[in-house]
């Protein structure tokens, strides 16, 4: 059994401790934090420790902290020569410590407190200094998830900024749609059957060719009606703007 060492208690800590709780080849064997409170809902099932000076021996120490303390943290380990990752789809492999090997292992995924995921399906992306670190990686990446792919820190980068926008920029157009509906007195529940079948179209189409609308039509008379509803609205804008991306994207010219 792979001896890890799980640093954070925060989203993505609590999900990674929840995926590996049935996993056959590798098992946190602690779990430090510096919120004694937030440690309490790890201590039933292992040890726990808010002292540097009282980190285990482990094969791996995963990293699960904000992105801005990830290089001072690891700076501060009181160990040598140890296999440290981090969890952030930003922060590059290079900016951990120099006294600890380096590797990475990110899930993209989005996590929020007490909602249960599948890991099984979600992509897990790696990176190390050595192919002997690597190989222990994709041991424990493959021990929780069906989609372990290397890939290095440049690349991470133009992941995550693709997962901002299909993730947090489209949920935060959701939250456009509802403002706008409850505005009208009317359900956000009206829009949910489309909003699934727009994300299961995903799986068997690209992008480009699942685009549908007005906008993909060039269909200027149904754009006019709907910039004269938004006229005093904060969202007109960006209605214009995600309408000519559409337009330019298929060729469309206004």
């Amino acid at each position: 059994m792979i001896k890890m060492v799980l640093i954070g208690t925060g989203n993505v800590a609590n999900h990674l401790y929840k995926a590996f709780e049935t996993s056959k080849e590798a098992s946190f064997i602690q779990v430090f934090g510096r919120n004694k409170k937030a440690l309490k809902s790890f201590s039933k099932k292992t040890a726990t420790s808010d002292s540097l000076t009282k980190i285990k021996e482990a094969d791996v120490y995963i990293i699960a902290i904000s992105d801005d303390a990830i290089t001072s943290f690891t700076e501060k380990l009181p160990f040598k020569n140890r296999l440290v990752v981090h969890t952030s789809g930003t922060v590059a492999m290079n900016v951990l410590s120099d006294k600890n090997r380096k590797g990475v292992f990110y899930p993209l995924q989005t996590f929020t407190k007490n909602r249960v995921v599948d890991f099984s399906n979600i992509p897990l992306c790696i990176e190390s200094e050595n192919a002997s670190d690597l190989k222990l990686l994709q041991r424990i990446g493959a021990s929780i998830s069906e989609k372990v792919e290397e890939i290095n820190s440049e690349e991470r980068k133009k992941v995550h900024v693709s997962a901002v926008i299909v993730n947090n920029f489209v949920n935060h157009l959701y939250f456009i749609g509802s403002d706008l509906l409850e505005k009208n007195n009317l359900s956000f529940d009206l829009l949910k059957p489309l909003i699934f079948e727009t994300a299961l179209k995903m799986e068997s189409h690209q992008p480009k060719d699942a685009q549908t609308g007005p906008a993909k039509r060039n269909d200027l008379k149904t754009i006019e009606n709907h910039l004269n509803q938004l006229e005093e609205s904060p969202y007109k804008d960006l209605y214009i703007q995600l309408t000519k991306s559409i337009i330019d994207t298929h060729g469309e010219k206004l």
